[in-house]
């Protein structure tokens, strides 16, 4: 049996975004304790915790440390972290500097999810149209089998300021702003962050079997800049935003929420561990919900910044 957690739409976590280090408040109910929410950040010196707002380092009694490959597979990584912060085995640290932020990904396999808003829908069909196959995305958006494909391997991922690349090979290329699960060996969903599945619209429009080569790719993909560990899923509130500035100049800018969502992310996961295993887990990215105009395509030195509440802004550079 899958041991992940029920998605509860319009469950309000209390957070605040956006940037990192923007303060996040842990989840009340009425008499309830709070339920602190925390972040773990991967840094070139190892990782890092922060709690509203304050920020630890691991204990030193763990020796040199858990490895984060080991960390980001447990199934209590919400509590194995609140007990390194409350027990006082971890002593208070600085905020990470930016240079030292690294991809929060290990040993794990990227994968993502198609089509899971109808503005992703109305895209697909519109550059596939030529090549006959707008019909396949009408038909995966209704259908009860979600869309899923392999993304990236960790060597293909980049983290916050990297650069990301758009294929030598491609005349029209966007990024797609997206949650993305962090999901333990055992199926369960134990973090969020957020990921850029760079894409290349006039390859997979050429022919929809052309997916593999429009979305694997050296620096196809960049997560981070942490993963955000809650006790609790997401709301539907939650909001995905995404600005690509040229020249210094916002060429393209929106936003949308989780409540655009089709797909339910607990769905998205046990369809996708179905007759599969993941040793090292998986990050799951979970679809787009924002697409640039037609017109658009992206060139090398465009700054990709994409925000999700309560988790942050994860911002790279066409390179």
């Amino acid at each position: 049996m899958l041991e992940t957690a029920a998605w509860t739409p319009g469950l309000r976590l209390g957070c605040r975004a956006v940037g990192l280090g923007a303060s996040v408040v842990g989840f009340l109910s009425k008499g309830a304790v709070r339920k602190p929410i925390m972040k773990l950040y991967r840094t070139t010196s190892g990782y890092v915790i922060e709690e509203h707002d304050r920020f630890y380092l691991p204990g030193k009694d763990r020796g040199p440390g858990e490895s984060w490959e080991l960390l980001t597979t447990r199934d209590d990584l919400h509590g194995h972290l609140l007990r390194q912060i409350q027990g006082g085995n971890g002593s208070e640290a600085a905020r990470p500097a930016l240079q030292d932020l690294q991809a929060p990904i290990g040993n794990q396999e990227v994968w993502a999810a198609g089509v899971t808003y109808y503005r992703s829908r109305e895209a697909r069909i519109q550059e596939s149209k030529s090549a006959g196959g707008g019909d396949f995305y009408d038909r995966v958006y209704d259908a009860g089998r979600p869309e899923l494909f392999f993304k990236a391997t960790p060597h293909r991922v980049v983290g916050p300021n990297g650069k990301v690349a758009i294929r030598d090979d491609s005349s029209w290329s966007v990024p797609e702003p997206e949650l993305a699960l962090l999901v333990s060996p055992k199926a369960r969903i134990i973090g969020y962050t957020i990921g850029n599945d760079m894409s290349s619209r006039s390859i997979e429009g050429e022919n929809p079997l052309y997916l593999p080569q429009a979305k694997v790719y050296d620096r196809c993909c960049a997560l981070g800049p942490c993963i955000l560990v809650a006790p609790e899923p997401l709301p539907s509130s939650t909001e995905i935003s995404l600005e690509i500035m040229r020249g210094g100049m916002s060429e393209f800018a929106a936003a949308t929420t989780l409540a655009s969502m089709k797909r339910d992310p607990l769905s998205l996961v046990e369809y996708l561990y179905r007759s599969n295993s993941f040793p090292s887990g998986c990050f799951l990215l979970t679809g787009t919900g924002i697409v640039p105009p037609d017109s658009f395509t992206l060139a090398p030195g465009d700054e990709i910044r994409i925000a999700i509440t309560g988790i942050g802004t994860l911002i790279n550079t066409v390179g």
